[in-house]
C-alpha cells in the first residue's frame, strides 16, 4: 500500500448470491476540502443508518459506509483554524453520500465545524459513539424544523422521549436534563435505572398496555414527543399521550426520514422528522428525498460541537456504552447483530 492509498470497506456486487457485499479494498486517500481535515481513523461506530443504507441499496456500488469516527488529524485544509495536525478528534460524515468517503476506512475527512477534540476523561471508543446520535438528539429537540423547544430552562416543559435507552434516546435525555425539562421516557424494564441515572424523571415500559394512560398522568401538560425508534407503532402511541387541554398543538419528531410510520399520529399534532445531515451547510439527496442547505441547523450544530468537549469533560453528557469489535472484517457481524435485534444498551464500535 502506497502513502496515497488507504484500506476501506467498499460496497460491491456479490456474484454468488446476486446481492451485495462489503469488501476490503485498497482505495485512494480522500483529499480534504478547504474547511476539512484528513483524519487517520482509529475507531468507527456503527449506526442503524449504515445497515439500512446497505440493505435498502440507498448507497450505490463503490460506496464506503460509516458515519461516526475518531482519529488523528494528519492534514488540514487551507481555511481550517480550529484543528491542527496531531489533534485527536471525533467527527461526523455521511458515509456513502460521496463515493469513496466514509468512516469504515483507514482515512476519512472531518469538517472542522462538525467535529470536536476528544477530551482526556473519556476513551476513544466512547468518543466514537457521540457525533451522530448526540447531534440527532440536539437537532430533534431544538431545530426550528423539528420540535423547536424553547431552550429557556423550565421544569414545567415536559418532553416524552420514546425509546430512552436507544443511542439517540440516551443523549436526548441528557440534553433535555441540561435544560431542566421534565423528562418522560419509555424503555425495557431492565434499563429503568440506567435512564433515570441520565436524568429521566418518569420511566415506563413501552410494552405496558396502560403506558399512554400512565404517561398522561405523569405529564398532564405534555406537548413534545421525540420518537427515537420510528417503528410501526411508536409514533402513533407516543402521540396519544400529548395533552389535549393545553390550548396549544402538540408536536412529534421522528427519526425516520420522510416521516415514515407516522400515519397513525393523532390529528392536530405537528409531525416532523430529524435529519442529522442538515448539520452540514450543503444540499443532500437520499433516494427520492432532497434537503436544501439549512443555515440555521448548521449554526445550531456548530454551537453544539463547540460545547461538546466541555459537556463531556464535566460529565454533563455521558457517552454511550461501546461494544468493541476488531477491524473492518467485523462489520458484517455488527450489521447482523443489528438485523437480529440483539443490540440493546450498547453501541457497536470498530477498532481499525
Amino acid at each position: 500500500m502506497s502513502s496515497k492509498e488507504s484500506m476501506s470497506l467498499v460496497i460491491r456486487p456479490d456474484h454468488f448470491s446476486g446481492g451485495r457485499t462489503l469488501q476490503r479494498e485498497t482505495t485512494q486517500i480522500p483529499s480534504p476540502e478547504v474547511n476539512e481535515a484528513l483524519v487517520k481513523v482509529l475507531y468507527a461506530a456503527q449506526n442503524p443508518t449504515d445497515v439500512q443504507s446497505f440493505d435498502s441499496k440507498a448507497v450505490g456500488e463503490g460506496g464506503v459506509l460509516g458515519c461516526d469516527f475518531v482519529g488523528t488529524v494528519e492534514q488540514v485544509g487551507a481555511k481550517v483554524t480550529r484543528l491542527q495536525t496531531g489533534d485527536t478528534v471525533a467527527g461526523l460524515i455521511w458515509g456513502g453520500e460521496t463515493k469513496g468517503k466514509g468512516a469504515f476506512s483507514h482515512y476519512t475527512v472531518a469538517d472542522e465545524e462538525i467535529s470536536f477534540k476528544v477530551p482526556d476523561n473519556i476513551s476513544l471508543e466512547q468518543a466514537a459513539t457521540v457525533p451522530l446520535a448526540a447531534t440527532t438528539a440536539w437537532l430533534a429537540l431544538f431545530s426550528s424544523d423539528c420540535l423547536n423547544i424553547p431552550r429557556k430552562s423550565s421544569p414545567i416543559t415536559s418532553v416524552l422521549i420514546w425509546g430512552g435507552n436507544s443511542s439517540v434516546g440516551r443523549y436526548a435525555i441528557q440534553i433535555a436534563a441540561m435544560y431542566n425539562f421534565d423528562i418522560i421516557t419509555t424503555c425495557s424494564t431492565r434499563h429503568f435505572d440506567a435512564v433515570k441515572a441520565l436524568g429521566a424523571k418518569h420511566v415506563f415500559d413501552y410494552r405496558d398496555e396502560k403506558v399512554v394512560e400512565k404517561i398522561k398522568q405523569a405529564g398532564p401538560h405534555l406537548r413534545y414527543v421525540f420518537d427515537t425508534i420510528g417503528n410501526e407503532t411508536s409514533s402513533a402511541t407516543g402521540s396519544q399521550a400529548i395533552a389535549e387541554a393545553t390550548g396549544q398543538p402538540g408536536a412529534l419528531c421522528t427519526v425516520r426520514p420522510g416521516k415514515a410510520n407516522t400515519e397513525g399520529v393523532n390529528k392536530g399534532t405537528k409531525v416532523t422528522d430529524v435529519l442529522v445531515w442538515t448539520a452540514f451547510l450543503k444540499e443532500h439527496r437520499y433516494g427520492d428525498f432532497y434537503w436544501p442547505p439549512n443555515k440555521d441547523d448548521h449554526e445550531l450544530c456548530k454551537e453544539f460541537f463547540d460545547k461538546l468537549p466541555k459537556y463531556l469533560q464535566e460529565d454533563k453528557l455521558k457517552p454511550n456504552v461501546p461494544k468493541l469489535m476488531l477491524g473492518l472484517d467485523a462489520v458484517q457481524q455488527g450489521f447482523q447483530e443489528y438485523r437480529d435485534g440483539k443490540i440493546s444498551g450498547y453501541k457497536v464500535v470498530y477498532k481499525l
